[in-house]
């Protein structure tokens, strides 16, 4: 095993940490085990976790455990510490915060730090239109209320996602989300008004995206009917259903179909948002301009934030009241969000993402040209995905995605698996990760998949 023999500090993000990847005991090590004992005893057994074990710090592109071992973090806790784990930037916000005040709830006093947010939001989001923004605690509150405000908007009810779409874990998130296992089955019944169109999959699908997205409205046209359709929501580059890149064209004609037909148009940027993909916003990749999007994971560099933001005239119809919650905007959260704003701006992040996704797609695709079981790598920035398949057809290979990641992470690296078929391991580094530990945590990957 070599050692990269680097530290990260600022403004790169987290502690002063060896960006190494460093295996002093088995994982899990004994302190790790012991954690994991007292887990199974104390957290309900629908809370299961990937990576087995007991971090005690983060930083740069590694994650500290208790015994001691340095893991390569190749997930950035799905997508949320984008700017690098306890950013100095973030870390001195919080603390200013959290010695004024740590509540009041914004529906009963406003203070400046939400507000702060909102006006960034309003900035950074695509689109020159009159924008507000209004702020929650999760990524599926988010969509909820982005749907119920296209429902206000409009005085329509249904609502269309996508075939391999997820969007959350409560009752309509999980009506919208496409997967069962493990995210809604036995969980039903669920929200109602919820309809699903076809996805355009290249790999799978083979279509151009004008013929994706003709095959989608047709659907849509037939199936709902423009008249009664509140909102389309979908994800411009999927997350958990596999990193999928839609066709050129796809989302173009699918925003065109909803503006000549009323239809709000909510892109779902939980995953995609804040420079992770080489843009601020994926929308931008693809030239489109959503009505609403939604916001979480990397907006405020770990701690918990969700907004909506779009055309100020669909905002603002929900009645006084109609939006809100006990935490949502929380002032330490919103605090961290300028701050990691601020950050992702002043570091241009997107192009430091653009070059993490060089080394990504260069590395992977190399891989496949030797391994005909990587089917396809996709993505876009930082956000880079190998979907698994049996060699020279397109059945998706589940136990080699799983086998792979359980290999990279007994070996230190951290990697997460995703994809309506299981089938994909996708690749989220903290932007903060050195090249040279990135290209390390890449060599596990390679043997790994040699081994198996």
């Amino acid at each position: 095993m070599s050692i990269v023999e680097t530290s990260v500090a600022a403004p790169l993000g987290g502690p002063t940490l060896p960006q190494e990847r460093r295996l002093v005991t088995a994982i899990p090590g004994p302190r790790s085990q012991e954690l994991l004992d007292r887990k199974a005893v104390a957290v309900a057994a629908g809370v299961a976790h990937t990576v087995p074990v007991h971090a005690v710090a983060a930083g740069g592109g590694v994650v500290v455990d208790a015994d001691g071992n340095s893991l390569i973090d190749l997930g950035s806790g799905i997508a949320v510490v984008t700017i690098g784990n306890a950013h100095p930037a973030v870390v001195a916000a919080v603390q200013a915060q959290a010695a004024q005040f740590t509540h009041t709830c914004f529906m009963i006093s406003p203070y400046d730090s939400y507000v702060a947010v909102a006006e960034a939001l309003n900035r950074v989001t695509p689109g020159d239109h009159a924008k507000k923004s209004a702020l929650f605690n999760s990524g599926a509150e988010a969509v909820e209320n982005a749907v119920k405000i296209a429902r206000k908007h409009t005085g329509r009810q249904a609502v269309v996602a996508f075939d391999h779409g997820y969007h959350g874990r409560t009752n309509l998130t999980m009506a919208l989300t496409a997967k069962s296992m493990p995210y809604k089955s036995g969980f039903g019944p669920f929200a109602g008004e919820v309809y699903r169109a076809p996805l355009s999959y290249p790999f799978r699908d083979g279509l151009t995206g004008a013929e994706a997205a003709a095959r989608a409205i047709s659907l849509m046209e037939k199936q709902v009917g423009a008249d009664n359709l509140a909102a389309v929501i979908i994800e411009p580059i999927q997350g958990e259903g596999g990193f999928i890149v839609p066709a050129d064209g796809f989302l173009p004609a699918v925003v065109d179909w909803c503006r000549a037909n009323g239809v709000v148009f909510i892109a779902d940027e939980i995953q995609t948002g804040f420079a992770r993909t080489g843009a601020m916003f994926a929308s931008e990749l693809f030239g489109i301009v959503p009505d609403l999007i939604t916001t979480a994971k990397g907006i405020a560099g770990g701690l918990p934030l969700a907004g909506v933001t779009g055309r100020a005239e669909i905002m603002d119809a929900a009645h006084a009241g109609g939006l809100g919650g006990t935490y949502g905007g929380n002032p330490v959260a919103c605090a961290a969000a300028v701050a990691a704003i601020e950050a992702f701006e002043a570091e241009d992040l997107s192009a430091r993402a653009r070059a993490v996704g060089d080394i990504l797609v260069s590395r992977l695709s190399a891989l496949r040209a030797q391994d005909a079981r990587i089917g396809e790598v996709r993505g876009r920035g930082a956000m880079v995905a190998a979907e698994f398949v049996v060699a020279g057809t397109t059945e998706p290979d589940a136990a080699l995605a799983s086998a792979v990641a359980k290999a990279c992470i007994a070996e230190g690296v951290i990697v997460l698996t995703c994809g309506t078929y299981s089938n994909v391991i996708r690749f989220l580094p903290p932007l903060s990760i050195p090249d040279a530990l990135l290209h390390e945590g890449l060599d596990v990957v390679a043997a790994a998949l040699a081994a198996n």
